[in-house]
């Protein structure tokens, strides 16, 4: 299990740091991260396995060759753009009134919303299995919806997630997506967006949060439309989505 986190981290890390160059070498990763040389090529072998990047002779670059969003571990997702997520939560948190039901998509940028949550006095209905504790620890009354277990995605999904749903109603709903662009907001399980759309018609306000990695991008199965309610990101978008839809940009 220690080697598996490890292995996380450190597969992370080489993740940020393709972001932040678009390539790096491989003597750049052993002495980063303070690995052997044989530990790092097995870092990378299993990231192009994932298709997150590319190996190139000495090292590797980012995988641009294919803007369809996939779905990935949520161990993996949770240090992913860390610091964007923690904007658009923050500020996603500043739409919410005292006394508040609301809905949470599993995901890890509405993790980040629960440390917010304590003094507003709400009820917080999730299919995040990933979300629990954290409300637990803040003791925030929570109703976690049942259904079939998806443990990539620490949620639960299907039939029985979807018919719980039409039992709430809801002043706010939180929605993330793998992939946003004009045609609207998409995912790459079918289940999910059942999930994800049946929240969306149980909501007054509807507020979807994209950090920019997932910014002109599609996933497999189109659950919403840009004009359905409010995306809050951490990036200036091109002005046609302004026509389309409410844009928050974090500062």
């Amino acid at each position: 299990m220690v080697i598996n986190l490890l292995n996380i981290e450190r597969e992370n890390s080489i993740l940020e740091l393709l972001k932040q160059k678009e390539s790096i070498k491989i003597k750049e990763i052993v002495t980063l991260l303070n690995i052997s040389e044989a530990t790092a090529r097995r870092d990378l072998s299993s990231l192009e396995k994932k298709e997150l990047l590319k190996r190139v002779h000495g090292g590797a670059i980012l995988n641009i060759s294919s803007n369809i969003s996939k779905d990935f571990n949520i161990q993996y997702r949770k240090n992913i753009n860390r610091t964007e997520k923690e904007k658009i939560a923050k500020l996603a948190v500043s739409f919410i009134q005292n006394d508040s039901c609301i809905f949470l998509d599993a995901g890890t940028t509405t993790l980040e919303m629960i440390k917010y949550l304590k003094a507003l006095n709400l009820k917080v209905v999730t299919n995040g299995l990933n979300l629990i504790e954290e409300l637990e620890n803040y003791e925030i009354e929570s109703y976690l919806i049942g259904g079939k277990i998806k443990s990539k995605t620490s949620c639960t999904t299907g039939f029985s997630a979807v018919e719980y749903l039409k039992t709430f109603n809801f002043d706010c709903v939180f929605i993330g997506a793998n992939a946003f662009n004009l045609d609207g907001y998409s995912t790459p399980d079918s289940e999910e967006a059942m999930v994800k759309s049946q929240a969306i018609s149980r909501g007054n306000n509807i507020f979807f949060l994209c950090d920019n990695s997932k910014f002109e991008k599609n996933s497999f199965i189109n659950f919403s439309s840009l004009r359905v309610g409010t995306l809050i990101t951490d990036s200036v978008l091109p002005k046609e989505y302004y026509q389309l839809t409410k844009v928050e940009v974090t500062k």
